[in-house]
């Protein structure tokens, strides 16, 4: 018995610390600042085929970056209780 809570108590801390969605679709936009100022970037995370989404706002230098990585990534995990973007079976070339 005590087996048993231990490793249900293992499973209930590995889930509470790793809360991450499978990236199914990304949806980048961009609106327009005020008057002269620089514009904000969007991109809507479609997490898990809808179950879930997640919206990030990179900077003008950091977008081009997460582009081609989303684009070179054959799977992309979103890990959303540490906030990070997990690029999967990128080659070296």
């Amino acid at each position: 018995m005590e087996q048993e809570n231990n490793q249900t108590n293992e499973q209930q801390n590995t889930s509470r610390r790793y809360k991450i969605r499978q990236v199914t679709q990304i949806q980048p936009s961009w609106a327009e600042g005020e008057r002269g100022e620089d514009g904000k970037f969007y991109v809507q995370l479609v997490l898990d085929s809808g179950v879930d989404e997640y919206i990030i706002q990179p900077s003008a230098k950091d977008i081009d970056v997460l582009l081609e990585l989303f684009e070179e990534s054959k799977h992309t995990i979103w890990d959303d209780e540490r906030k990070i973007l997990i690029f999967d079976n990128i080659s070296l070339k």
